[in-house]
């Protein structure tokens, strides 16, 4: 039997990047896989490509979650990945001095509102089996500070909270509905390009992001997704309210990086 066979799975902001490698992992070990996305071709190029189900799902209009809700009222698995970072038109001060407003609360909309919503609906339709996993993507920001992006790191900091808050309430309303966080810091996905950029110095910027990190390199998705994998599996059956990092050891601390081999 695999992994999550007889598990339908729903995961946000899976046309692309993280949330799609989780997508894929999930439907290769068995799962029923809802594919959603703001963005329905790229959920439906992906859906086609792993045979699940593709659907709209904008995770910040609470009707687009009324929907799914009512086209899917029972599921086992929760992934709520969707999520901006700010600078997906482009570089804009997103520091604690000159963001907006609207910039901060724009962030908070998809990444925080969005993950309340997902769970709120998670709840509901994991309540008749009495039992089911929540996954919440965090980040590496939402454990440290980050300056230049403080919206996107106050939101990642309170997804992590919040999975904390629904894992003790399911536990106190007697459910089997875990609920975990996972902290990627690094991943080399889509969301990377409006910082990496595509001139003749992409190689050093990308370089100069991981030069803090010990193992010296970005993520793959697919390492976040099987952090995934274990968590929505009955593997990882009493794990909830944990948080657990993907970052290359960045938060273990300061690392000397490795000599040259000619040294």
């Amino acid at each position: 039997m695999k992994r999550m066979d007889k598990k339908t799975c729903v995961v946000t902001g899976a046309g692309r990047g993280i949330g799609a490698a989780i997508a894929t992992a999930f439907a290769r070990e068995g799962a029923d896989v809802i594919v959603t996305d703001k963005d329905l071709d790229s959920a439906q190029d992906v859906a086609g490509q792993i045979g699940g189900q593709a659907r709209l799902l904008d995770v910040e209009v609470e009707a687009h979650w009324a929907s799914l809700a009512d086209e899917f009222p029972q599921i086992d698995v929760m992934v709520n990945n969707a999520g901006v970072t700010g600078f997906e038109d482009g570089i804009a001060p997103h520091d604690p001095e000159n963001a907006t407003l609207e910039t901060w609360r724009a962030v908070h909309r998809v990444n925080l509102d969005g993950t309340f919503l997902g769970c709120r609906y998670a709840i509901a339709a994991m309540r008749a089996k009495r039992a089911g996993s929540i996954i919440n993507i965090s980040s590496r920001s939402g454990l440290v500070g980050i300056p230049a992006a403080a919206a996107y790191a106050s939101s990642k900091a309170a997804i992590r909270n919040h999975t904390k808050t629904v894992a003790l309430y399911c536990a106190e309303q007697g459910l089997n509905i875990r609920c975990n966080s996972v902290h990627p810091a690094a991943i080399l996905t889509p969301m990377w390009e409006p910082l990496l950029g595509t001139g003749p110095d992409r190689a050093a910027r990308m370089k100069a992001f991981v030069a803090d990190t010990p193992m010296q390199r970005f993520g793959e998705a697919d390492e976040v997704a099987a952090i995934c994998l274990l968590l929505g599996s009955d593997e990882a059956a009493y794990m909830t309210g944990a948080e657990i990092n993907v970052d290359g050891g960045l938060l273990a601390g300061s690392a000397a990086p490795p000599a040259p081999a000619d040294a």
